[in-house]
């Protein structure tokens, strides 16, 4: 009995959570996440319709190091993505850091897209 109520609280409890985290927030976070694992089904996926001829290009950014996403944190402006925190990347024995910055986003067929970096 004990189980089946946690369970039905489990259940409710989560049912209930709600993510707070704008759209155009999620694609440039998730376009950031397959740009560093070189995921190109992810950016294609992710992309807007005008940058579609950088995919591969976008893809094989990290392709070569380990990299990573650290301190990342993302608020939204309408169309801008401003992102803080940086890619670390290991190029041999050595770190290098690539700071976050503002991203331009754009909604086609209803969905957000990651259109570049901001101006």
């Amino acid at each position: 009995m004990r189980f089946a109520l946690l369970l039905l609280t489990i259940l409710i409890l989560s049912a209930c959570t709600t993510s707070n985290v704008d759209p155009q927030v999620q694609v440039v976070e998730s376009y950031l996440e397959a740009k560093i694992n070189g995921d190109a089904d992810g950016i294609r996926d992710l992309i807007c319709s005008d940058l579609e001829s950088t995919i591969e290009r976008e893809a094989a950014s990290f392709a070569s190091v380990e990299a990573t996403l650290e301190d990342m944190s993302c608020s939204a402006d309408r169309n801008t993505v401003t992102c803080t925190g940086q890619i670390v990347a290991l190029y041999g024995t050595e770190n290098r850091e690539f700071p976050l910055s503002s991203y331009q986003v754009v909604q086609e067929d209803g969905e957000w897209r990651w259109c570049g970096e901001g101006e």
